[in-house]
């Protein structure tokens, strides 16, 4: 039972709607809705397809990333050391 309502009473209301609604009218709008939910998977599959053939995602962020140039660092824990242990000498 769905919130006290019997099988008998949706079995009323869907006979109410038919009649109002008519069947074919019915059939066109559950086959423009199942037409509209197929072309939506549909673009959501050729949308995924066209990431994979990029190779890389645009939403990931080590895809943006560049590690090409050679960049230089520099330590400042390293530097204070060395200035501790001769301050200490």
């Amino acid at each position: 039972m769905l919130g006290g309502i019997s099988i008998w009473q949706l079995l009323i209301v869907l006979g109410i709607i038919i009649l109002i609604f008519g069947t074919k009218k019915l059939r066109n709008v559950g086959g423009d809705l199942g037409g509209a939910v197929k072309g939506f998977k549909k673009a959501m599959h050729e949308e995924e397809k066209e990431k994979d053939e990029e190779g890389e995602k645009a939403d990931d962020p080590q895809a943006r990333v560049s590690h090409d140039e050679e960049v230089n660092t520099y330590d400042v824990k390293a530097e204070q050391k060395a200035e501790d242990t001769e301050e200490r000498k």
